[in-house]
């Protein structure tokens, strides 16, 4: 009897554990680069966002856990030029932080203008214009630290002080070099804090590949010399107990204190499907931190970053599922929904429920502002299925849907206009230099159901409803990872056309 109350008991508390416990990541597809801030109740986050328009997705929590979009940072084109951005460029790691009342993000437009930042009094915006500064570096940062703002970056792979006016961006003295990390490729992606006394350094080495870890340092002056932690990499999952986990390539974090006095850790991370490869780009994950007085943080207690968390959380605040789009009928486009670099606006337009897309004369291949907006793809099981009235397509061209990560990484499932009135449903697909077509139907229908799904390990198209077609093609994700095609983005799942006509996308449902 004695041994069946203790495994009971035993039972409850695992459940209880498990109950508190969640899921990374946090915030799942392509959200790379976390950066976090408190105030008050409120936790919020950004994300970089490279050459997708707008940029910088701004999340709220109340727990840390349960996340939710409620705008972008920069949303208008003078804030956010991206001529000729790609997976490459655009948008590099912000950084958000609060003080006396203003929020502030400071980020890197690689390729068209460098280190910036931006300010506002509600985080949902509106933000002000560029104030450009002057240091470079990629993944800046700043700190308030009794009444100046300094400004951390990585010119010349070194971690770089200097002081700047938060109103104007002056620089106001010489960028110092205060760290170059512990041996690592790439430092960056420094932040820094002040505890009991210390100025603690926090920054990424390795990469941001398998090899990527955080590694930290410490100085009674702010602008040092900063010791390094004996115990460095404060985290990794590029060592034995993390090398097994399907959670890889742990890195560039930021820290942040929860009102209880507890610390967290928020950093990105990416998830292997179907081997060593990973399609939905670097997401958003939370690990625990013990920080003791005068003591160097322990983050996750030393171990690897799993998917199941089974640790105390805040108490948890479930919110809404944003990860259904418009089933049928479109009023507008919410903060979910991206363009690759700026959009022509008038290449888009919402006409009785209707979302219509005016071709471009190039598609996704040349990455010169073709026509598509899509969403981040947030799961690896996921079902897509969109409604296209083709009728007003010219002849040659092309309406569709395309399971997009980079301009030479897409699959395109679409219907093209040929002569005698009929359209032709196609799947493409383009890997690298190997791009292939393969006929799936022929039809004189103006409206076309087109469908994708994924399991995680594949895609699956389909010309029609999913459930009700019988030619079904398939296609790994695999080969729309990283690894394969390359950048720094993840999967997106968008609408597209091609030409010199127009197409009306009756109803997009993800789910």
């Amino acid at each position: 009897m004695k041994k069946t109350i203790s495994l009971f008991l035993n039972l409850c508390f695992c459940a209880l554990m498990i109950a508190q416990g969640y899921r990374n990541p946090v915030i799942q597809g392509f959200h790379p680069d976390p950066s976090v801030v408190r105030v008050g109740q409120w936790f919020y986050l950004v994300n970089s966002s490279f050459q997708y328009f707008p940029g910088v997705p701004v999340y709220r929590s109340a727990d840390l856990v349960n996340w939710q979009l409620i705008g972008n940072v920069l949303d208008r084109p003078s804030q956010l030029p991206l001529k000729g951005a790609s997976s490459w460029l655009g948008i590099y790691a912000p950084t958000i932080r609060y003080h006396e009342g203003i929020y502030y993000v400071i980020t890197t437009n690689v390729g068209n203008g460098g280190n910036f930042m931006v300010t506002a009094t509600q985080p949902e915006g509106p933000w002000s214009e560029p104030i450009w500064l002057k240091q470079q570096g990629i993944d800046p940062s700043l700190f308030f630290d009794n009444g100046k703002c300094y400004m951390v970056s990585n010119p010349d792979n070194t971690i770089t002080l200097c002081e700047i006016d938060p109103k104007t961006g002056q620089q106001l003295s010489p960028g110092k070099a205060i760290w170059r990390g512990t041996g690592g490729r790439y430092p960056e992606g420094p932040h820094l804090y002040k505890k009991d006394g210390y100025y603690y350094l926090l920054i990424s080495e390795g990469g941001t590949e398998l090899a990527h870890g955080l590694t930290m340092a410490r100085s009674r002056q702010i602008e040092g010399p900063y010791e390094a932690n004996p115990d460095n990499p404060v985290l990794t999952n590029c060592c034995m107990d993390g090398q097994d986990k399907q959670i890889q390539g742990t890195g560039h974090g930021d820290l942040v204190q929860a009102a209880d006095g507890s610390w967290w850790m928020v950093l990105l991370a990416y998830r292997n499907f179907g081997g060593s490869y990973h399609h939905l780009g670097r997401e958003t994950c939370l690990v625990p931190v013990e920080w003791h007085q005068g003591q160097w943080p322990v983050v996750n207690g030393g171990r690897g970053v799993d998917t199941l968390m089974t640790v105390p959380t805040l108490p948890l605040q479930p919110i809404k599922n944003t990860a259904h789009s418009t089933a049928k009928g479109f009023s507008q486009l919410g903060p979910e929904w991206v363009y690759l670099q700026n959009p022509r606006a008038d290449s888009y337009k919402i006409i009785d429920g209707k979302l219509r897309l005016y071709a471009s004369a190039e598609g996704l291949d040349a990455n010169r502002q073709p026509t598509f907006v899509g969403r981040r793809q947030e799961s690896a099981a996921m079902q897509l299925t969109t409604e296209i009235d083709v009728s007003r397509l010219q002849q040659g061209d092309e309406a569709g849907i395309s399971v997009y990560q980079i301009a030479n990484g897409h699959y395109d499932l679409f219907a093209r206009r040929v002569r005698g009135g009929r359209y032709q449903v196609y799947l493409r697909y383009r890997v690298k230099s190997l791009m292939q077509e393969k006929l799936l139907k022929t039809t004189t229908a103006r409206r076309i159901v087109l469908s994708v799904s994924s399991d995680g390990l594949n895609y699956r198209f389909a010309p029609g409803q999913m459930e009700q077609c019988k030619a079904v093609e398939t296609l790994e994700t695999s080969l729309l990872s990283t690894e394969v095609v390359g950048g720094f983005t993840g999967v997106t799942v968008g609408m597209f056309a091609t030409g010199t006509g127009y197409a009306d996308f009756l109803r997009f449902d993800y789910r």
